[in-house]
């Protein structure tokens, strides 16, 4: 099966989150969700490594940083590339689906 990918930039991003929130323990969850204005959106969310875990789930790992996927994410997922960037006019996690058809102007939902 064919995976995402993270950035190193995103990957240190969500680790410096990660400690400046004080949850060592936790991993990343990324999902979809149905919502926003092209059909689902991307989610991005802190799991629990005890508690928010499913044996469903893919079970990823970036640089030490465990990254867990919901079966049926990981299929609309596909190979998306999260990455971070940070610009002068805006900051934050984008990710590059090669398959989604259409995507929103924002960039935070496809179908």
């Amino acid at each position: 099966m064919e995976t995402i990918a993270l950035t190193a930039k995103a990957v240190d991003a969500v680790k410096l989150a990660i400690s400046e929130e004080g949850l060592e323990g936790h991993g990343l969850r990324v999902a979809v969700v149905g919502g926003g204005c092209s059909g689902y959106s991307y989610a991005l969310d802190f799991a629990d490594l005890g508690e928010d875990i499913d044996e469903e789930d893919l079970a990823l790992d970036f640089d030490g940083l465990p990254v867990y996927i919901d079966p049926h994410s990981a299929q609309l997922l596909g190979t998306t590339e999260i990455d971070y960037v940070e610009t002068l006019q805006k900051k934050g996690f984008v990710f590059n689906n090669p398959n989604a058809t259409t995507t929103c102007g924002c960039g935070s939902s496809f179908s």
